[in-house]
């Protein structure tokens, strides 16, 4: 029968020495020092304890057995010799008078060591997760992750946000990414789908006559993985207010994002509100992205008008933009590393030139500028060129060369220091996105954000661009993001609650008034009872927890995360299913022709 636990293995400290203890939990070393004598180290969830086997029959008992066992060890405590400072129990040590052996680890090797577990490879940490888990710097980031969850929770409530739940299984509707879809057995050949958000949810909750909703939002979405998003599933902060719009959201957003990354991040300094608004094109000129790092000090410049004719190729006929850098002393082998990752990372080439010491332009596309003095008098006046700087050049479509130089000035601010002032959180909103936008894969118009936006100009400028009168990609939308470090870490909308608007809206897509009413039945029939004007955002829950962690992997800080490939490596998942079971739910599995 189990002695039962009177500490835990973080708790002892000196004033607990003399007391007749139990300390229950994992086998993580034995060293033997000689004459019978030997440390082991007992770990549990709450930290490390040392006990001292003094006998040897203890000694045995333990050698018989392979590390991460589980034990309950029973002994008085004392005062250690040779102290450890580097651990909270560092002060004492346990002199056990009886072990319990409570479960065997049978294995004599593990997959890896548990303290330098996230040393070993993605596969093996996560078939073995539970191992990984026991690693006390994993386990420590979902602890976090418990804490920032609960924080996040209670001061919603405390602003009058009630914590609404709304459905996991639902209908499949087009919201950006591929659903996951549930057959159904009791409706032969229909489909539930997971949400890939509760967006819908949220707006009937509005029009339903609730002043406000949030909820700690489980979403799925088949989409691929990357290093700041989950494949398969994630959790979101999800948000809702009635009779408001975009102020009020920032507003709320302001009072409770910031105390959570000053109270559990690992930097202290964090942007004030109000946070600093970008709008999207001003953010794809100054910074080639929608997710601008503020912390980086570079900006980027148009030069098409400079360099468009200097002669060389790709600048012919092609939007021409510059990162200039000053005191930059990068050698030619690490700008060619540069130029290399940018075009790893956008599949476009870049280009250079510097000024050196002496204030000559020189190295990479130098010549071309060189060629024509009061060229190169113009570049370095209008760049604000010192001596040891460095231009990096990016050509093509406008958007091709805004987002190669987004790149280039990124990984610019890692590779010079003193541009990047790293150990802080730099908070912006970026506003304004483009309502419509040409879709990659299907080369037609498409919504470009969230369907359910409301754009600027409501109904009046959608006419305009049915009538041809602008351009639909010349649509904004009350659309907004929030961006910490080069992240976005929050997405929202002013939405849009007029059924007329909502379908002349779809219309530009090529979707008809019928083809929304079925699509979107619901919101588009509860909307036509009368809704408020409403607004939103949903933080990323994940997301924000790696930011906090200083994390670059979100799969850090998810407890039981897929690998990259949608797989759950540990779980066996996706499976196959046996025959019955598809036969009960009406499915017949087809098999790709080789």
């Amino acid at each position: 029968m189990l002695t039962p636990r009177t500490h835990t293995c973080g708790q002892l400290r000196l004033a607990d020495a003399g007391k007749t203890v139990t300390l229950c939990g994992w086998l993580e070393n034995l060293r033997e020092v000689g004459g019978g004598v030997a440390f082991l180290i007992l770990r549990d969830f709450f930290g490390t304890t040392q006990a001292v086997l003094e006998t040897p029959e203890l000694l045995a008992q333990i050698k018989a057995l392979n590390k991460e066992s589980t034990i309950a060890v029973t002994g008085v405590v004392r005062e250690r010799t040779n102290k450890n400072p580097k651990i909270p129990t560092g002060d004492i040590e346990v002199a056990p008078t009886e072990i319990q052996v409570l479960s065997r680890c049978q294995h004599n090797e593990l997959p890896f060591e548990i303290n330098f577990s996230r040393d070993a490879d993605e596969t093996q940490r996560l078939r073995y997760r539970y191992l990984d888990l026991r690693n006390p710097a994993v386990k420590k980031n979902i602890v976090l992750r418990s804490q920032v969850v609960s924080a996040l929770r209670r001061a919603m409530e405390d602003l009058g946000f009630p914590e609404i739940n709304t459905p996991i299984l639902t209908a499949s509707s087009p919201e950006g990414a591929r659903d996951y879809l549930v057959p159904s057995r009791k409706h032969p050949g229909k489909f539930y789908a997971l949400p890939q958000a509760p967006q819908q949810f949220k707006q009937l909750l509005m029009a339903s006559g609730f002043d406000k909703y949030f909820q700690i939002a489980p979403c799925f979405r088949d989409e691929d993985a990357r290093g700041d998003r989950s494949p398969g599933e994630f959790y979101q902060m999800d948000m809702e207010m009635a009779f408001a719009g975009q102020e009020e959201v920032f507003a709320v957003l302001e009072q409770v994002l910031p105390p959570i990354f000053e109270k559990f991040g690992l930097y202290k300094r964090i942007s004030q509100a109000p946070f600093r608004r970008i709008p999207y094109l001003q953010a794809m000129e100054d910074y080639g992205s929608d997710k601008p790092d503020l912390r980086i000090d570079l900006l980027i410049r148009d030069v098409t008008d400079l360099l468009g004719g200097c002669g060389f190729g790709p600048f012919e006929n092609a939007v021409v933009k510059a990162v200039p850098v000053s005191g930059c002393t990068l050698t030619r082998k690490a700008i060619d590393k540069l130029c290399a990752d940018v075009e790893v990372q956008t599949a476009q080439k870049t280009y250079w030139f510097k000024v050196d010491e002496k204030g000559e332009i020189a190295g990479g596309i130098a010549k071309f500028i060189n060629a024509d003095p009061a060229l190169a008098e113009k570049v370095t006046a209008a760049l604000e060129l010192e001596p040891n700087s460095l231009v990096m050049l990016a050509a093509g479509p406008k958007a091709v060369a805004q987002k190669t130089a987004g790149v280039a000035r990124k990984l610019l601010g890692a590779a010079c220091p003193q541009h990047m002032d790293e150990e802080q959180y730099a908070f912006c909103w970026i506003v304004d996105f483009p309502m419509y936008e040409i879709g990659e894969e299907s080369g037609k118009l498409e919504f470009g954000h969230n369907p359910f936006s409301m754009p600027h100009g409501g109904k009046e400028a959608l006419l305009k661009a049915e009538r041809g009168e602008m351009d639909p990609l010349d649509l904004r939308a009350h659309q907004y993001d929030l961006v910490v470090n080069g992240y976005e870490t929050a997405s929202g909308a002013e939405r849009n609650y007029d059924p007329e608007v909502m379908v002349k809206a779809f219309e530009l897509v090529g979707l008809t008034e019928e083809d929304v009413r079925s699509k979107f039945p619901a919101m588009y029939n509860a909307f036509c009872y009368g809704a408020p004007p409403h607004a939103g955002a949903a933080p990323g829950v994940d997301r924000i927890i790696m930011l906090l962690a200083g994390e670059s992997y979100i799969r850090e800080v998810i407890a039981f995360p897929m690998n990259q490939s949608a797989q759950d490596v540990m779980m066996g998942a996706p499976s196959p299913v046996s025959q019955a079971q598809l036969d009960e739910l009406h499915i017949a599995v087809t098999k790709e022709e080789d």
